[in-house]
């Protein structure tokens, strides 16, 4: 499994959202792959993020369609 995670830069959730996650999984016994990526205004408008902070779970938004037009 593959974790992608996105937010931009200030996110207050960001450290908060990690913990969680990776209790979550540890929890569950499951193993993935886990990443953090602060991405600019611009750089959420062409992946089709729509919020700070946006989880990937194999390549799709657990969330899709919350504003898919840039960071909120």
């Amino acid at each position: 499994m593959k974790i992608e995670c996105f937010f931009s830069r200030g996110c207050e959730s960001k450290k908060e959202l990690e913990e969680n996650l990776k209790r979550a999984l540890n929890d569950e016994g499951i193993e993935a792959e886990i990443s953090f990526r602060e991405v600019s205004e611009e750089e959420a408008r062409k992946l089709g993020i729509g919020g700070s902070p946006t989880i990937w779970i194999n390549g799709e938004d657990i969330e899709p369609g919350i504003n898919p037009g840039g960071l909120t």
